[in-house]
């Protein structure tokens, strides 16, 4: 018998999820969403659960995104294994979100994409010196989905804006600021944390807090004021022009960090950035990042950015179209069209 994928185990009325892919630094597939959303709903309604707890196996990451090589091998064909996995996986990120216990994530380690998808709901989320943070997406032709069009514009200025378009990674000292976690503790901590929120009776809150501690200063600080006019804008090329003229050395490195990126790919992440920024309910968001998905995956440049990064590794993608330009207003209208009533994504009960 192999092991699941997902561990699950109710311990002292603290429902426990632990990833448990760790040789895929953890990364989501459609199984792994189907445990955990199981799981969830039976807790949901148990009086014997008091709250959840999120961790991993392994050391080097907590979740490092979804399934990439499966979606681009439907992508390549009628994308309908690839809109089946984005179903289940964005209804559980919606379903964490709702959720009426305490969610504590530990992101011990890498945490990018999926694993944003499944830690940023929960309120109280752990970060170590071990966490790296990132929507990489643009890099690989695609959008920050699992509710990147939610959590990232409500993040402190304009920061997660230049995390949606850059893919930068961001360490423990900076997750705090922009709000990615909610306590720093140290990694040799965390089994005693764990520990302590099984055994106590205390509020998560309350055992977290009591381990929290100071992640030290943060490396963005200096550069936030030229962030928030840099990424202010509701065009790519907006952006371009003020890092262009800002002039100093952080802007040039985000233009060169921008201008490796898919065109496509950042028109596409901007609009659903601010489109996202204006509605209601996560449902929402999710609604219209299904219907992108589906549509994405299928594009020239999400399958070159995947073999290029994944596949192949050479880290040398050809866009189409190869400049901001060639992607007009009608194809990015395209993209953001409704689905059909049929064919819509919608929450579970």
């Amino acid at each position: 018998m192999t092991e699941s994928e997902v561990l699950t185990s109710v311990q002292n009325g603290v429902g426990r999820l632990t990833l448990n892919r760790p040789k895929a630094l953890n990364a989501l597939n459609r199984t792994m969403c189907e445990i955990m959303t199981e799981a969830l709903l039976a807790w949901r309604d148990d009086s014997h659960v008091r709250s959840v707890l999120i961790d991993h196996a392994g050391e080097r990451g907590f979740c490092a995104g979804g399934d990439i090589r499966m979606i681009a091998e439907s992508g390549a064909g009628d994308a309908s294994e690839a809109k089946a996995f984005f179903l289940v996986e964005y209804r559980l990120n919606d379903l964490m979100v709702r959720y009426p216990k305490p969610i504590v994530a530990v992101m011990d380690g890498i945490v990018m994409g999926g694993g944003v998808g499944i830690s940023d709901p929960a309120p109280l989320r752990i970060v170590t010196e071990r966490t790296l943070y990132a929507m990489p997406e643009t890099g690989i032709g695609l959008f920050p989905d699992v509710g990147g069009g939610w959590f990232l514009p409500r993040m402190p200025g304009e920061t997660g804006i230049w995390l949606a378009l850059t893919g930068a990674r961001i360490k423990a000292a900076d997750c705090l600021p922009l709000e990615v976690g909610t306590h720093f503790i140290p990694s040799d901590r965390i089994e005693a944390l764990k520990a302590t929120l099984i055994e106590s009776h205390e509020t998560p809150r309350a055992v977290v807090e009591h381990f929290a501690a100071d992640p030290g200063p943060s490396p963005l600080e200096p550069h936030r004021d030229a962030m928030d006019r840099c990424f202010a804008f509701d065009t790519v090329e907006e952006i371009f022009a003020a890092l262009a003229a800002e002039g100093s050395d952080w802007a040039e490195a985000q233009l060169k960090m921008l201008r490796s990126k898919s065109p496509q790919s950042l028109k596409v992440s901007l609009r659903q950035m601010r489109a996202g920024a204006k509605m209601a309910t996560f449902a929402e968001v999710m609604a219209m990042e299904y219907a992108l998905g589906g549509r994405i995956v299928r594009t020239h440049d999400f399958q070159e950015g995947v073999r290029s990064v994944i596949v192949d590794k050479d880290n040398d993608p050809h866009w189409k179209p190869q400049s901001l330009a060639g992607v007009t207003s009608d194809v990015l209208d395209g993209f953001f069209a409704p689905l059909p009533p049929g064919e819509a994504w919608t929450p579970l009960p």
